[in-house]
């Protein structure tokens, strides 16, 4: 019997989730950052969608957010032609970054040193956070405003998308190395450090290009407008969601359809795999997260399996050994209001 993809439902933003994103895994776990229309950025345990934190201070849409590799740090790009660095373990607001228009996109070395910003002045800038007060390093070129803008190549490159153009600079001479162009309006990209693969959504279009040259290795056509994809860590499928409500897998290799799914109540902004691959989170215009695992059935942070003959005997049971715990939840029963769980511990913990 195929086994049913049952997500779990992250609820308490007001407004459109537009994009999210995961730190690496930490010894205490990973985490999982959301940014929304309605200014208030939110933190969660990656593998449940637990509610960790809200950061509290931009006065305008958030459009991009982002953890850095051990969850201590987090960056948000608003509306309000700021961008925020904040403190991710007590939620404090460390470094606010003024900028002359909407931010959309920030992006944190590896080392944490530097953030990347992007946005509709059409201008990259570099900011070194040990002196947050010094005026940016800043790259022009772009000729419309700026959707993403990511390092890659250990820091050493970067690459940005705006309307129609991806481009690729060298950071230490601050110049363009190539550029692509695209049929239609770039809607996300992703970075895979592992292979050098940048991950572009266009249209119906999903494509693969070398992160290094920029030359295709391969795309697939969606049924709908997509709106973002995320290629899994070993490589062997990814997730694209967009305009139809629905989420797609496919086999990487193959490109062949292997599952779909309709879980959201809207349009689907933003999708990325956790960094253990085991699932993958999604965010939308009806202003949820929904968090879906890779491999249906297996028992994995609140998913329970459970063979359906012995489902009722099990629930029963783990229902009286973990009496009002988050861990009572199985497969086929998962409380749509998981992530509204506020664990009682103080955040330090995760330090």
């Amino acid at each position: 019997m195929a086994m049913r993809q049952t997500p779990l439902t992250c609820s308490g933003h007001t407004r459109p989730v537009v994009d999210l994103a995961f730190s690496g895994v930490t010894p205490y776990g990973y985490f999982l950052i959301s940014a929304c229309k309605d200014g208030k950025p939110m933190l969660r345990q990656g593998d449940t969608g637990d509610w960790i934190g809200t950061f509290l201070g931009h006065k305008g849409a958030v459009w991009g957010a982002t953890l850095n590799k051990d969850a201590t740090k987090a960056a948000t790009a608003a509306a309000d032609f700021t961008a925020k660095v904040w403190d991710a373990v007590s939620g404090d607001e460390l470094i606010t970054l003024a900028h002359k228009h909407i931010v959309k996109s920030v992006d944190f070395t590896q080392d944490s040193n530097y953030l990347l910003t992007g946005g509709q002045d059409k201008l990259l800038r570099i900011y070194d956070l040990s002196k947050p007060e010094a005026e940016p390093d800043v790259v022009s070129g772009h000729t419309s405003g700026i959707k993403k803008a990511l390092w890659s190549s250990d820091d050493k490159q970067i690459l940005s998308a705006d309307d129609k153009t991806v481009r690729l600079w060298d950071r230490s001479t601050m110049t363009e190395v190539k550029a692509l162009n695209v049929a239609m309006s770039v809607s996300s990209m992703e970075y895979v450090p592992e292979g050098q693969i940048l991950v572009i959504t266009y249209g119906k279009t999903i494509a693969f290009h070398s992160a290094e040259t920029l030359e295709q290795i391969k795309s697939f056509e969606a049924p709908a407008t997509i709106n973002s994809a995320s290629l899994h860590p070993e490589k062997e499928c990814l997730v694209a969601g967009g305009e139809d409500f629905k989420l797609y897998k496919y086999d990487y290799n193959t490109g062949e359809e292997l599952e779909s799914y309709k879980g959201h109540f809207g349009p689907i902004h933003c999708v990325r795999f956790s960094p253990d691959g085991e699932l993958y989170a999604s965010g939308s215009e009806d202003g949820t997260l929904r968090l879906w695992q890779t491999t249906v059935g297996k028992t994995y942070g609140l998913w329970k399996c459970v063979v359906p003959e012995e489902e009722n005997a099990e629930a029963a049971k783990a229902r009286t050994t973990l009496p009002g715990t988050a861990e009572e939840e199985i497969a086929e029963e998962v409380a749509s209001e998981n992530s509204d769980t506020v664990y009682s511990s103080t955040p330090e913990v995760k330090a």
